[in-house]
């Protein structure tokens, strides 16, 4: 994929669907209910960065973010709970490999949601955005080993867990082993056929 069609097309944000989910564009008003699951240390234990401060903080990502959507250079929807029209989570790609066609895919639920097998419905359907819209080769994600709630939401999209990194990230003052999981194109459509027979 080029670079540049990467950035037209993110800079319109393409909006997701799924049965129980819509996936959007970030934007400042989603602040309160970002705030809610950010602010928690537990949900953050596993991730590269620490809980938010303060609502104000979660307001100015945001805003960030709105620049970063307007260039066409960020790759995150939040994942929105048809049911209860609100924010309970983020899932995009953390970063877009251009000259190899793959992908990392990242994602973080509001702790409230879990066990409803929200997380693994917004996955997929990024996957299938990826490989169908995107022409993705590979889309790999990345855990920190203890996180076996994020590496069983790898493993029900179909990806491959593929081996541990050791210390492969230093993350808040400490080294930490660092599993990948993945998933081919071919076996992303094998899956797709499978499920639609």
């Amino acid at each position: 994929m080029k670079k540049e069609n990467l950035l037209h097309i993110f800079s319109h944000m393409p909006k997701l669907e799924t049965e129980r989910l819509f996936l959007r564009p970030m934007r400042v008003s989603d602040a309160p209910d970002m705030f809610e699951y950010a602010s928690d240390p537990d949900v953050t234990r596993y991730l590269l960065w620490r809980p938010h401060a303060d609502i104000g903080h979660t307001r100015s990502y945001l805003e960030y973010l709105g620049g970063r959507y307007r260039l066409g250079m960020h790759y995150e929807w939040a994942v929105i709970l048809k049911a209860e029209s609100r924010m309970i989570g983020t899932c995009g790609f953390a970063s877009i490999d251009c000259p190899n066609n793959k992908a990392e895919i990242g994602y973080v639920l509001n702790p409230r949601y879990r066990g409803q097998e929200l997380m693994p419905e917004a996955v997929k359907r990024v996957l299938a955005f990826g490989f169908d819209v995107l022409n993705l080769h590979r889309i790999e994600a990345r855990y920190m080993i203890g996180n076996d709630a994020s590496r069983r939401v790898m493993e029900k999209v179909g990806m491959t867990f593929e081996g541990v990194g050791r210390d492969a990230l230093l993350v808040k003052g400490a080294y930490r082993d660092i599993g990948t999981c993945a998933i081919l194109a071919n076996e992303h459509r094998q899956q797709k056929l499978k499920n639609d027979g």
